[in-house]
């Protein structure tokens, strides 16, 4: 019998991986840092919505670089705010919905005009916490 030929091996597809930048980097530059010290650059790093390596090059060269995650800061307190504000106007609509279906009557301006008000505050909301005047 013939000998089975040999098996090509498997090419990733180009669509997959990430995209090759024209300047890869490929030097690193160690800095050492307290506890303290790093906790703080994390912070201000999380707070201009990048990562450590990506804020650092951008104080240092003036550029994060092309593939920097540059991400909004998130605000736990504010986004859990909003979470509950969902859940309210979840629940009118629920509310109205079952009013409806149970009476065949429709809903009340008032209460649609409620619901109007509880949106725009969570749009509001949102809105600061992604840093961006309502």
């Amino acid at each position: 019998m013939a000998e089975a030929t040999a098996k090509k091996p498997k090419r990733a597809a180009p669509w997959r991986g990430r995209r090759k930048v024209a300047d890869p980097k490929s030097k690193s530059f160690p800095i050492r840092f307290t506890p303290q010290q790093f906790e703080q650059l994390d912070a201000t790093a999380r707070e201009a919505g990048m990562s450590v390596g990506a804020f650092a090059r951008a104080v240092l060269l003036g550029s994060p670089g092309p593939r920097a995650v540059r991400k909004p800061p998130a605000q736990k307190a504010e986004l859990a705010r909003i979470l509950g504000e969902l859940g309210k106007i979840g629940s009118n609509a629920n509310q109205t919905a079952r009013a409806f279906n149970q009476h065949q009557d429709s809903p009340e301006l008032r209460e649609l005009t409620e619901i109007k008000s509880e949106l725009v505050i969570m749009r509001n909301a949102i809105m600061q916490a992604l840093g961006r005047e309502p």
